[in-house]
C-alpha cells in the first residue's frame, strides 16, 4: 500500500513537532497544522508554537493552517476540513508529502475518519427548550456532550453555547464515514507513558513563563481582547487570565494550570483510543524516535515505487 499522507498525533508535550519537522526533511514534506490553538496570530508561547523545532539543519520546514486566524475570528471544525482538503492539494499538487500534524482529537477525526456533520437546527424546539435553561446549567451541558471541547469560545454567551449543544447533539448522532478516496494515511501516534508525559508537561510549563508566557496573556488583553473571550482560548490563557484578573495568586495559578494540562493530556489519549476502537489504524511509538517512525513509514507513500 502506498500512502500519501502522513499524520503525527499523541497527547501534548509528547514531542510530535520536532519529530515531524525531521521526518519532512527526509521525505521532502511539508506540515499541516492540526493543533486548534496554533491557528491564531500572537498567541505564541501559550500555545506551544515552538518555530525552533520546525528548522532542520538549517532550512526551514514549511507549515500550514499556523498563524492564519485573529484572535477574534470564529473557526471550527467545519472550516477545517475545507482547510486541510486545500492545503493537502496544495502540497501534492507540487509533489511534496503533507504531514497532518498535532493533538487536537475533534479534528484529526474530522479528517481521518470523515465525519460528515448535519446541519443544526437553529430555530427548532429544541433551541427553544434550551433557551429556558440559564448559562451555567448549558455550559455544564456542553462540557458534557464534549469533554474534550477545543473550540472553547463556544461556552462565552448564551446563543454560542445553544448553538454548539445543537451541533453537539447532531454529531453525537453520527458514525464515522469510510475514509476519503483521496489520500491513505499513515498514522504513528506518539504515546510516552504517563509519567514521563507530567514531567515533561511540567518542565515545559516553566520553560514558557521563563519565556514571557505572562506578558504575552498580558499583551493580548491590552489590545482588547476581552478576559472572557481570553479566557476560553485554552487552559494557558484561561489560568493567567484569571491570576492577571487578581483571580489567583501566582502560586495557585501555576499549580491549577499543572494540573489541568495533565487532565486534558489524559483526555487526549482517551479521545485517541476511542479512534481505535472506531477502527483508525494507529502505529504506536513510545517516544518521538526518528529511527522508529523512518522504519514505519519505510518506502510505503506516494512519491516512491
Amino acid at each position: 500500500m502506498l500512502y500519501n499522507l502522513i499524520t503525527i498525533l499523541g497527547p501534548t508535550a509528547s514531542g510530535k513537532t520536532s519529530l515531524a519537522a525531521r521526518l519532512c526533511a527526509n521525505y521532502d514534506g511539508e506540515v499541516i497544522s492540526c493543533d486548534s490553538r496554533q491557528f491564531f496570530r500572537r498567541m505564541n508561547i501559550g500555545t506551544g508554537k515552538d518555530y525552533d523545532d520546525y528548522i532542520v539543519d538549517g532550512k526551514r520546514i514549511t507549515a500550514h493552517l499556523i498563524d492564519f486566524l485573529e484572535p477574534a475570528d470564529d473557526y471550527d471544525v467545519f472550516h477545517f476540513q475545507k482547510d486541510f482538503a486545500a492545503a493537502f492539494e496544495e502540497i501534492t499538487g507540487r509533489n511534496k508529502l503533507p504531514f497532518l500534524v498535532g493533538g487536537s482529537g475533534m479534528y484529526l477525526s474530522s479528517v481521518l475518519q470523515s465525519y460528515r456533520f448535519v446541519p443544526a437546527d437553529f430555530d427548532g424546539e429544541r433551541a427553544k427548550e434550551l433557551a429556558l435553561l440559564d448559562e451555567d446549567q448549558l455550559r455544564a451541558m456542553l462540557l458534557h456532550l464534549s469533554a474534550s471541547l477545543h473550540n472553547t469560545t463556544d461556552l462565552i454567551e448564551k446563543e454560542r453555547i445553544i448553538k454548539a449543544i445543537l451541533v453537539a447533539e447532531e454529531s453525537a448522532r453520527l458514525t464515522p464515514g469510510k475514509q476519503s478516496a483521496d489520500f491513505e494515511p499513515l498514522i504513528l501516534g506518539v504515546f510516552p507513558d504517563r509519567a514521563t508525559v507530567k514531567e515533561r508537561i511540567s518542565n515545559r510549563l516553566e520553560k514558557r513563563f521563563s519565556e514571557g508566557m505572562i506578558e504575552e496573556v498580558e499583551g493580548l488583553l491590552n489590545e482588547g481582547i476581552s478576559p472572557e473571550r481570553l479566557k476560553f482560548f485554552g487552559l494557558e490563557y484561561k489560568f493567567i487570565t484569571m491570576y492577571l484578573g487578581n483571580e489567583l495568586t501566582l502560586n495557585e495559578m501555576k499549580e491549577k494550570l499543572r494540573y489541568a494540562i495533565f487532565d486534558f493530556a489524559k483526555r487526549q489519549m482517551t479521545w485517541f483510543r476511542r479512534m481505535e476502537k472506531q477502527g483508525v489504524r494507529i502505529n504506536h511509538l513510545a517516544e518521538p524516535f526518528y529511527e522508529n517512525a523512518v522504519a514505519l513509514i519505510g518506502e510505503k507513500w506516494a512519491g516512491v515505487e
